[in-house]
């Protein structure tokens, strides 16, 4: 007789059968009834300790579950069911695992009936299709451009939140946000870009209602020479660069041989020669405002703002992305390959604000802005973190709507039609999945 050959280390456990399905549904009914509470219009805050010991106050399903630490397999493709919903979607995070664990727990008397799981799997996939094609049947057509009809659609979205109370603002925020950066695809289609075209910059200090959508952007810098070069400019030519104004810098170890006492001050002159070559290639051009992604020199910022022209340096990719967008301008990688229709001339002004401790640079009044910055201002950061996470949520449903402008009845009504579709249907189901067709009714009602 031969010996058994072990593919498993001696110290792993290997479990399966109906008592595995029973443990993954028990570990995925926890997980939704931690976040149960957080449903409706009587839904309660939790508070939670992240990982780094702040604080989180939210109602938002994705956002508690992904502070979890589970290390359930089940439970671990709960929260990612909620993560997937998040990224999709925007809402309803918490109703898609609440949902999920009805469904389960369902399921779990078919399991003790020794029903296989793929037959239920099949009648729920069954299930699903049907469900699908009910609520294609009630949607309503809705016009996207009729502003009355959104808000009311984006208000019923955060109605259940923690910014309710303010009334409209946080709606109007999102509707105004995303109306800016929606761009025509042609054949009645539009695209909205949230994650790269909006900046949601927070904050704190003062109230919710100072909160406002800039025709524009914003992003915490100051000029590079605050008492030399202009922090307000009324339609600034603006320029953007992805490379460094400062002399370039040997790979490794570089190794330069001074025969003379005069050949240190040739080097010398020879950066000097460099980064002023640099800057009239760009000063030739009478920008008012140049912006790069990379390191500005000290003798850049002379020459520069002896021309009178203002410098922001070390700008993040995406903040720059976005005042493209906004001015009309083309982000360029030599200062040598430069032309005039690289020159943003979109913006209507270049201010520099302070704002509490730190210094904001604003580019705004921009004529048909593709980018904008939703300024928040707010008591505290925990507030503003709540208020973010809310507006991300109404911005979501203000994108959906521009991309697929139908509607269902709220209120359980769509909940109870498919209930009542899919109960009629399942008398003409023949076979066990008649019975799992019935439990789906009820579990989605």
């Amino acid at each position: 007789m031969h010996s058994p050959v072990l593919v498993l280390k001696d110290s792993l456990k290997r479990e399966s059968g109906t008592k595995v399905h029973h443990a993954n549904i028990q570990a995925s009914k926890a997980v939704a009834d931690i976040i149960r509470t957080t449903l409706g219009p009587r839904s309660m805050l939790k508070m939670l300790l992240d990982a780094s010991g702040g604080i989180v106050v939210t109602n938002d399903g994705n956002a508690i579950l992904r502070e979890l630490d589970v290390a359930h397999p089940a439970a671990k493709s709960m929260i990612e069911l909620s993560r997937t919903q998040d990224e999709e979607v925007g809402d309803g995070t918490t109703s898609v695992i609440v949902l999920a664990g009805e469904m389960l727990h369902v399921a779990e008397e078919f399991i003790n009936k020794n029903y296989h799981p793929t037959v239920i799997c099949r009648a729920y996939n069954k299930a699903l299709e049907d469900a699908v094609a009910v609520l294609d049947t009630i949607a309503m057509p809705i016009d996207a451009n009729d502003r009355a009809t959104v808000l009311g659609l984006v208000k019923s979205c955060i109605g259940t939140k923690f910014t309710s109370q303010f009334g409209d603002l946080l709606a109007d925020l999102a509707i105004d946000a995303t109306t800016t950066v929606g761009v025509d695809l042609g054949q009645g289609l539009r695209e909205v870009d949230i994650k790269k075209y909006i900046k949601v910059e927070k904050v704190p200090g003062g109230q919710l209602e100072d909160s406002r959508v800039l025709k524009g952007v914003m992003f915490n810098k100051d000029v590079v020479a605050p008492g030399k070069m202009r922090r307000k400019i009324v339609n600034p030519r603006i320029i953007l660069l992805d490379s460094p104004l400062e002399y370039k810098k040997g790979e490794n170890q570089t190794n330069a041989e001074l025969v003379k006492e005069e050949d240190w001050g040739v080097m010398l002159k020879i950066e000097e020669d460099y980064i002023e070559n640099l800057c009239m290639q760009i000063v030739k051009f009478k920008p008012d405002l140049v912006i790069t992604e990379k390191g500005l020199s000290d003798l850049a910022c002379h020459y520069l703002s002896k021309a009178g022209v203002s410098a922001i340096r070390r700008l993040r990719k995406t903040d720059n992305n976005r005042i493209a967008k906004a001015c009309g301008a083309v982000i360029v990688n030599r200062p040598d390959e430069l032309q005039e229709s690289d020159v943003g001339t979109g913006a209507g002004l270049f201010e520099v604000k302070k704002i509490g401790d730190e210094f904001f640079a604003f580019i705004v009044d921009c004529k048909d802005p593709k980018a904008c910055t939703v300024l928040l201002r707010g008591a505290s950061k925990d507030l503003l973190n709540e208020v973010e996470r809310n507006l991300q949520d109404a911005m979501s449903v203000a994108r959906n709507i521009i991309k697929n402008p139908k509607l269902v009845p709220g209120g359980g009504a769509t909940e109870l039609t498919v209930s009542a579709t899919l109960k009629q249907k399942s008398s003409s189901i023949e076979g066990i999945e008649k019975w799992l067709f019935h439990r789906f009714c009820y579990s989605s009602a």
